[in-house]
């Protein structure tokens, strides 16, 4: 630090540049020739800030903007910092050099009768030095031994230094420098700075007890020069000549109070946690790749060990079935002769015995009574035969009788079942005649509802005249079949609910098609609903869906259940009967355009609920209704647009009400991108759902993020402008207003509504 009287040189001490002749380079220069020589490039980083401290305000050299820096102290430790200065990193002396000439460019001076050239602030050179050290290794000792193979890593460290190069302003006495007006305000502060510098410098010399640092920034910022953990130097400057005596005196007695003042020297280490971290992650990344592939190379051994017991097993179980096989057959073999010759020997045994034994009857002379004994045996054998004789012709006459009855019997079968039949063709002559009568009066009741928006039309257009027999006929059959109704409503009197549905279920296909379409004519009517769903008309529909491949089917079936679902009772019906999974199947099946228009007409009815929010995500209804945008078709995308409008308008009243505080599920369903890119579409009612659909999503502050960062901000921006409908141009201006996110960034791009 530099200190004396104006005009005795300080500045010339420290901050002289010497581009001319290097001998004349100040301290700033010399001192950091010093540090570039004994700094490591690898260990060591260099960053300086420059400053001056001007009328009690802190200002960047390197940064004039940067007019009024605040000073922040560390609770903990007391260290002064300045977080707002500009700190540039030094590679070389010839980039510092630089810096020096680019903050005297900026510092202020003055012309006094002193000094041509007087400094009217103090500038403050900081000089920021990081130095990286390993701490040194320790071993881990053992329960065995007291010193270990395992040795714990070096801890980093960072070695921090400060050098603070102070090129104080002078002080004077006004009657000499001769200060007036703004230089004469700056001169106050000057001195006033300078005399609370004194009193620090008085009280810690004399070990007082109070030090009143805080009664200038000077002070606050020197702090650790004087009484602190800093090895602090003192330039005293004077001038030579005896009209300056006073000043000179002051600025001696100055630097030997200065000198009395004892620092506390320290270094100051803290641990690179960062860096140890890295390192620990680096390590952990090849432990973790290691033991791996030791796993792997693990589990690979034991499958291949698995392996080859699975195939010695195998093979060891496969001979051992061999050999069970040969020796079974074996056995068998040996037990088959063991019986054959046990049969020959019975068989001798038995001639054996018989012989025998005639042989001796012979012998004992019993001939007679064994005549008798044959006598008897013949008649028995002969009466025997008679009765089975006529046991034989007593079961052929049952047979015969039996078989009269049974042909009896056929012939009465055989009308039974001929008359059966003839009934059965006639159940369905008569239910075939039912169904194409009601298909003829449904067609005929068309025709005349035809006929009669015909009529109507030429009679507006004026040419009532042209066909003068068309009127008074056509009313009549209107009048006398309808009764002044509708024919969707005359034939739903006149057939029954009940049996149109039957005829869904018909085998013949076009009956089947043209009941679909006669109910779903009938739901397009609020009147006839009600009565169709209590008839199991919603379960039918479902089914057809959910059955049938024909498109024709599939088509008025989702037609006819879009109808249904414009009711809210009937949506909630939809849902639990599994509605909603099965439109969206469909609509990820079809491939005709009037198919997926029905489809989305259905799904965009739902979205309009909002109890079915979180069902039409979970079932993939929002899903389908987004994949159906590529058929194209503008009559698809105009209701794929109502769907996704009817949606947001549910989610921004949920979010209104305080139910909803998440982001929209269209957003995260990856809709935002397409209600982009649509809003420009030339086709007006798709451009008018998602006009709706954008001011509903940016009512949700959630929602606001992703919508600048999609673009959505510009395309609300241009619909204040060029939407053709007053009430969209004023929600959306309304909407932009009232969100801050949105302001924030209109203000930053310079937008206005």
């Amino acid at each position: 630090m530099a200190y004396g009287q104006t005009g005795t040189g300080k500045t010339f001490t420290l901050g002289r540049l010497g581009e001319e002749d290097t001998s004349a380079r100040g301290i700033m220069v010399r001192s950091m020739e010093e540090i570039l020589v004994n700094v490591s490039r690898e260990t060591d980083s260099i960053s300086v800030s420059y400053l001056q401290l001007y009328m009690e305000t802190i200002q960047d050299l390197l940064d004039p903007a940067n007019d009024n820096i605040s000073i922040v102290e560390d609770p903990r430790t007391g260290d002064v910092s300045l977080p707002g200065a500009t700190h540039v990193e030094i590679k070389d002396e010839q980039s510092f050099l630089e810096l020096l000439r680019l903050g005297e460019a900026h510092r202020i001076a003055a012309n006094t009768k002193l000094n041509t050239e007087s400094s009217r602030s103090h500038a403050i050179l900081m000089v920021h030095v990081k130095r990286s050290v390993l701490g040194e290794e320790v071993a881990i000792p053992t329960e065995s031994d007291k010193s270990s193979h395992f040795v714990k890593p070096p801890k980093p460290l960072v070695r921090k230094s400060k050098l603070v190069l102070v090129d104080l302003a002078g002080s004077e006495r006004v009657q000499k420098s001769g200060s007036e007006g703004h230089m004469l305000e700056e001169a106050k502060s000057i001195n006033l700075s300078l005399s609370a510098l004194g009193k620090c410098i008085n009280a810690l010399a004399e070990n007082s007890a109070h030090v009143p640092i805080r009664d200038s920034k000077l002070t606050r910022l020197l702090r650790d020069s004087f009484g602190g953990t800093a090895r602090t130097s003192l330039i005293v400057t004077i001038g030579p000549s005896p009209r300056h005596r006073g000043e000179t005196a002051s600025t001696i007695l100055f630097g030997q109070r200065a000198m009395k003042v004892e620092n506390m020297l320290r270094i100051k280490e803290e641990f690179d946690y960062k860096s140890l971290a890295r390192r620990l992650e680096i390590q952990l990344d090849k432990l973790i790749a290691e033991n791996e592939r030791q796993q792997k190379a693990f589990d690979d051994e034991v499958e291949r060990i698995n392996l080859e017991a699975q195939n010695r097993v195998s093979e060891v179980e496969r001979n051992f079935t061999d050999a069970l096989e040969k020796e079974r057959l074996k056995c068998q073999m040996e037990y088959m002769e063991s019986v054959k010759k046990l049969e020959e020997k019975m068989i001798e045994n038995q001639q054996k015995h018989q012989h025998d034994g005639f042989m001796k009857d012979k012998c004992n002379g019993e001939g007679p009574g064994f005549c008798e004994d044959i006598a008897v045996i013949k008649k028995l054998l002969e009466k025997e035969t008679h009765m089975r004789k006529e046991a034989e012709k007593e079961v052929n006459k049952l047979k015969s009788q039996l078989g009269q009855h049974m042909d009896a019997g056929a012939g009465g079968d055989a009308e039974i079942l001929k008359l059966q039949i003839a009934l059965e063709d006639e159940v369905h002559q008569k239910k075939k005649l039912e169904e194409e009568i009601i298909i003829l009066r449904s067609q005929m009741l068309q025709l005349t509802f035809e006929a009669d928006q015909m009529r109507r039309c030429l009679a507006r257009g004026g040419s009532g005249n042209a066909y003068p027999g068309l009127d008074s006929p056509m009313s009549q059959v209107r009048d006398s079949l309808s009764g002044h109704k509708t024919p969707v409503s005359a034939l739903f009197d006149q057939v029954g609910v009940e049996k149109i549905l039957d005829l869904l279920e018909s085998e013949d296909a076009n009956v089947r098609i043209h009941a679909v379409k006669v109910v779903a004519n009938l739901a397009a009517e609020e009147a006839n609903q009600e009565r169709i769903v209590e008839a199991g008309g919603l379960t039918s529909l479902l089914m057809l869906l959910r059955s049938y491949e024909d498109e024709t089917v599939r088509r008025v079936a989702a037609g006819a259940i879009a109808n249904l679902a414009m009711n809210e009772a009937n949506q909630e019906l939809i849902m639990v009967q599994g509605g909603i999974s099965l439109l969206s199947t469909t609509a990820s099946d079809a491939e005709d355009p009037q198919t997926l228009r029905m489809v989305a007409g259905a799904i965009a009815n739902l979205c309009g609920n909002d109890k079915l929010q979180a069902t039409l995500r979970s079932e993939g209804g929002i899903k389908a209704l987004l994949g159906m945008v590529r058929c194209r078709h503008p009559d698809v995308l105009s209701q794929v647009a109502r769907g996704i409008a009817n949606f947001a308008k549910c989610e921004s009243r949920a979010s209104t009400n305080g139910i909803r505080s998440r982001r929209s599920l269209l957003i995260d369903e990856g809709a935002l991108p397409w209600i982009v890119q649509s809003a420009n579409n030339d086709a007006a009612p798709i451009r008018r759902h998602i006009e709706l659909a954008l001011c509903h999503l940016a009512q949700h502050e959630a929602n606001a993020k992703d919508m600048i960062n999609g673009g959505a901000l510009w395309e609300l921006v241009r619909i204040t402008r060029d939407c053709s409908r007053e009430d969209i141009r004023s929600l959306a201006r309304r909407t932009l207003n009232s969100s801050l996110l949105f302001r924030s960034e209109m203000r930053r791009l310079r937008i206005e509504l």
